[in-house]
């Protein structure tokens, strides 16, 4: 028993096995916890009854105000005038995202753990989305309405929705954008709307003329129309055209401002 001890303790140690540090979740799976947490946050505070009420009773009372004056079973009124509200809610919307965070602290706890910025930027990004969502339903009674008294140009407003999506997709996009720039809530959402307004009104082909008019030889009207607003390739889904223009301009556009906002939360790591 001695002399097999003994051999025991001259025998050589079993290597010890160095577990590989965790890896940081994925991007998609810290992008699913950050989307449950904001949804079900815009619901907690009431931000989505309170901002959905007000978005769905403004839009849909003026455009019933307008359709029983013109008697047409169509909804071009109503998504005449979404972009403007979509300019000045959507912003009221993301306004919190980043500046809440950073007002609170709470960015660099985030920062700090093993996830990628891309993935809350995401989540944060689909729960404005699934939102908006909220809003547009609100309008579903009109299209029941319209099938009801008339006979509707059904690939129009699909169309129309398409665009309205794709619109959104590029309002809540910038808004996230300049709500990583500063732990201001207010001036987030003042920055926004402002800036989503002068883009919806430099769209309008009369803004445009106006504007070329004080500098023929730039045409800077017919630059920011064309080039810069998002209204004209929205205007061309409401009109009943999937442009390939138009998908590239919404989806690229937000792409590029998500992509942004990533980059400041990077720097901001550092």
């Amino acid at each position: 028993m001695i002399a097999r001890a003994a051999s025991q303790a001259h025998s050589p140690a079993a290597p010890v096995q160095v577990r590989d540090p965790p890896e940081p979740p994925g991007t998609w799976r810290a992008a699913r916890v950050v989307f449950g947490r904001e949804l079900a946050a815009y619901f907690d505070t009431r931000i989505a009854l309170v901002y959905g009420t007000a978005f769905i009773v403004l839009a849909n009372l003026v455009f019933m105000n307008d359709f029983f004056l013109a008697g047409v079973a169509d909804m071009s009124g109503w998504f005449e005038r979404l972009p403007l509200l979509a300019a000045v809610f959507l912003p009221a919307v993301t306004m919190r995202l980043w500046a809440e965070e950073r007002r609170h602290g709470t960015l660099e706890v985030l920062l700090s753990l093993p996830v990628r910025p891309s993935g809350p930027v995401i989540g944060k990004f689909l729960a404005g989305l699934a939102l908006y969502g909220f809003f547009l339903a609100g309008s579903l009674p009109i299209v029941a309405m319209i099938a009801w008294l008339g006979d509707p140009d059904w690939g129009r407003i699909a169309a129309a929705y398409t665009g309205a999506v794709l619109l959104g997709v590029f309002c809540l996009a910038a808004g996230q954008f300049l709500s990583a720039l500063t732990p201001d809530q207010i001036v987030a959402f003042v920055a926004g709307a402002v800036l989503l307004i002068l883009l919806v009104v430099v769209g309008d082909a009369r803004v445009a003329a106006i504007l070329d008019g004080l500098a023929p030889a730039l045409m800077v009207g017919t630059v920011l129309r064309e080039v810069v607003s998002p209204l004209p390739p929205y205007e061309s889904f409401t009109q009943g055209m999937l442009a390939l223009s138009g998908l590239i301009y919404f989806l690229g556009t937000g792409t590029v401002l998500l992509a942004s906002t990533v980059a400041v939360l990077e720097r901001h790591r550092t």
